[in-house]
């Protein structure tokens, strides 16, 4: 039997899977792909990610083939723009996340985690129930060629996206009914106007974000409602149609062309609507997820799998976890997840991205404070 059994080798299930191993517990982390593969993302590693990873000494590729970044961009309509410098000289990176993940989940190898590639999780294996909550014993997997099976584990991580499995599965999470939003983002070539920072363009009902890759690359994603995107049918063309019409952007774009195929993906809100019985720990997407609209959800992932691999090992060393993990991830996000709520709400409502552009123009100052609290840029 494993120690700690990982779904999804993600961000937030390779970096578990590292601090698990690091510590001498026995770890698989399994997943579907077959990694390098493509992830849809905004390739943004904001300052206070950034600063996770350093002290979990996992930042050396990062920092050596990241694209640096010095700040935010940040547009509304009217023109109004403000661009914010993070504080004392602090950067963050970009990088394509097929990138980064394979960085990610070699260092879970060679921390000593064993990883299979390959297995579809089918959903979590209940062994009990406690109190009308079912308790986790590990999880049902397949893999070609091979029929469905159980691996067990004393503690299992469900790391497994947006669209888990083992949460879904246990009626533990949902799409709420708003907002109800699609992300769909590909990588450009010959972009023109980048500079050193990221780029966020608020528009009412949608936003766009440019982030800069290196080698002439620039990761384009628009956020925007399922009916905009469904009237336009093609997902190439819902991304081109919005830069193309944009009046910060599609000048810009214009000689621009796509070198990967559009990756679509939604709705994007999940909430949990149940707590994870014993010999459950959640970590990542599966645990919750609010649009990226700050481009901070790596940086949730990483500090959630922190939280939950020390939840993990408290609980293979007596049996229980304390303090809860629940409770441990409220105190370290709320604040963000509130802010991040907020600005999801602005750009809902046409007349508070007017307002909000109106109050940039004033007081750009302001809104520089926002970019910094954003970026996370207090650390890890």
């Amino acid at each position: 039997m494993h120690d700690v059994l990982i779904a999804g080798a993600g961000p937030a299930g390779s970096v578990a899977a590292t601090i698990l191993a690091r510590a001498g517990a026995r770890v698989l982390l399994v997943d579907r792909a077959r990694f390098p593969r493509d992830k849809l993302c905004g390739d943004s590693i904001n300052p206070g990610t950034l600063a996770c990873l350093r002290r979990l000494g996992l930042s050396a590729w990062v920092d050596a083939h990241g694209t640096p970044i010095d700040g935010m961009l940040v547009t509304g309509p009217g023109g109004v723009g403000v661009r914010g410098r993070y504080p004392d000289l602090v950067q963050g990176r970009t990088a394509r996340r097929r990138d980064l993940d394979g960085h990610l989940l070699t260092e879970a190898a060679r921390a000593g985690a064993s990883i299979d590639e390959g297995v579809v999780v089918r959903g979590a294996v209940v062994i009990g129930d406690e109190g009308g909550v079912a308790r986790v014993g590990g999880l049902r997997v397949s893999s070609r060629g091979r029929r469905e099976e159980t691996v067990r584990a004393r503690v299992t991580i469900a790391a497994d996206g947006r669209r888990s499995a083992v949460t879904f599965g246990l009626g533990l999470a949902r799409h709420p009914p708003r907002p109800r939003r699609w992300a769909l983002g590909a990588c450009f070539e010959g972009v023109t106007g980048t500079s050193t920072f990221g780029e966020m363009h608020i528009r009412p009902g949608e936003y766009i974000g440019v982030a800069p890759l290196g080698d002439g690359l620039t990761n384009g994603c628009l956020v925007t409602s399922g009916r905009r995107l469904a009237r336009a049918g093609d997902p190439a063309v819902a991304l081109r149609s919005a830069i193309d019409r944009d009046p910060e952007l599609g000048e810009r774009f214009a000689g621009a062309r796509l070198v990967t195929r559009p990756v679509v993906l939604g709705p994007l809100a999940v909430e949990l609507v149940g707590t994870p019985g014993p010999g459950l720990l959640l970590a990542g997407d599966a645990a919750g997820f609010i649009d990226p609209m700050t481009g901070d959800g790596l940086r949730f992932a990483v500090r959630g799998a922190e939280l939950a691999a020390e939840a993990a090992l408290a609980w293979l060393e007596s049996g229980r976890v304390h303090p809860s993990l629940t409770h441990r991830r409220h105190e370290v996000f709320a604040r963000k997840w509130r802010f991040n709520r907020a600005l999801r709400r602005l750009v809902d409502t046409p007349a508070a991205v007017g307002a909000a552009a109106w109050g940039a123009s004033i007081a750009p100052a302001a809104l520089r404070v926002v970019i910094r609290y954003a970026g996370d840029c207090g650390g890890g």
